[in-house]
């Protein structure tokens, strides 16, 4: 077979022509996530247990008055969990479709391949026996947790004459998730103090999180995106199967290989910024196919916009619908991902993906 497809041939085509629907032009439907993205990023600034007009949210980028307490809310408090949820929805959004696009696997999502199980146990380890209390101390061990599960998942995922088949990955997922979990039960119970600190990471959240965490960790999130751009024309030839991305000149084993990189980097990122936060990604990665079909250059970027949409908007909710209170941006998370994943699974059992 040839090494080079021509335009009809092309895997964007191909599936261009297998799905066919009303859609926007990919580009415009970017831009109008963007535009979204800005408007929801506004509104995280504006919208809490205080409001804040938007002169008001303005005025504290130009026009500082010393001492006002409005304007070091919206500076000190609400622009970094704004910056650290753009940053954590769009590494959720590009892991996940990343990893469904690698693995062929609708349900690929880092909370369901044990990656959050292993960030968990490393965050529980630092606080029982280092002492670790601050979200900012948190962050290298949940990176080197969820590094370590992707790569105990990849490797014994990868083994075996298939490769890195969607059921071995699951099963492998679920293997390191069922291992980690009563580690992480044990040590949260042998001690009150333990359980205090993990409980509020657990639940996935922005608060607390400062601009510090966030300049630590952008390296790495542009570094995923970057590899994840690298792997966008792969993925499409992927789709069309091993033996035809094979023929058309695409290294499987270095790609397999890189897109584990991407993985860890990029959930290491996100797990580290906010928590475990589940089934964002997943929810938004079908979203984002759905908007734009199954190209992985369009896919991709607008997985990440989405995510960064819809994490700071469950950010917003959570801190209005319990006011004074406020329910974790995890939490409306997984009220959001939840039914996509019940959906997912009746379709599978249909035949529909």
């Amino acid at each position: 077979m040839s090494r080079v497809a021509t335009d009809s041939q092309h895997p964007a085509a191909l599936m261009s022509r297998t799905r066919t629907g009303r859609r926007l032009p990919p580009a415009t439907t970017l831009a109008l996530a963007v535009g979204l993205l800005a408007v929801v990023a506004v509104a995280s600034l504006a919208i809490g247990t205080r409001q804040m007009p938007l002169d008001l949210v303005l005025g504290a980028f130009t026009s500082l008055v010393p001492g006002d307490a409005d304007q070091l809310v919206v500076r000190e408090l609400r622009l970094p969990r704004a910056v650290v949820g753009i940053m954590a929805g769009a590494a959720l959004g590009v892991v996940a479709a990343l990893l469904q696009g690698a693995t062929r696997n609708p349900l690929a999502d880092p909370g369901l391949l044990g990656i959050n199980a292993g960030a968990s146990l490393a965050v529980v380890a630092a606080i029982a026996f280092l002492g670790v209390a601050s979200p900012f101390g948190f962050i290298w061990f949940a990176f080197a947790g969820a590094a370590l599960a992707a790569a105990v998942v990849f490797a014994i995922g990868s083994t075996g004459a298939s490769g890195a088949s969607p059921a071995k990955l699951a099963l492998t997922g679920a293997a390191v998730t069922a291992a980690t979990t009563p580690l992480v039960t044990l040590l949260l119970i042998r001690d009150d103090g333990t359980l205090l600190q993990f409980r509020f990471w657990s639940v996935g959240s922005l608060s607390g999180r400062g601009l510090e965490s966030a300049a630590v960790l952008w390296p790495f999130l542009i570094a995923g995106l970057v590899l994840a751009a690298w792997l966008a024309g792969r993925l499409n030839l992927l789709a069309l199967g091993d033996d035809v991305a094979r023929g058309l000149g695409v290294r499987l084993g270095t790609t397999r290989v890189v897109t584990a990189i991407a993985v860890i980097v990029l959930a290491g990122t996100a797990t580290s910024l906010a928590g475990p936060i589940a089934l964002l990604g997943l929810a938004v990665a079908h979203a984002a196919r759905g908007l734009v079909g199954g190209d992985y250059r369009w896919v991709t970027p607008l997985a990440a916009v989405l995510g960064a949409v819809v994490l700071l908007a469950a950010d917003v909710i959570g801190r209005v619908v319990v006011a004074p209170a406020e329910l974790e941006a995890g939490i409306v998370a997984a009220i959001v991902g939840a039914p996509v994943l019940i959906a997912l699974v009746r379709r599978t059992k249909g035949g529909g993906l």
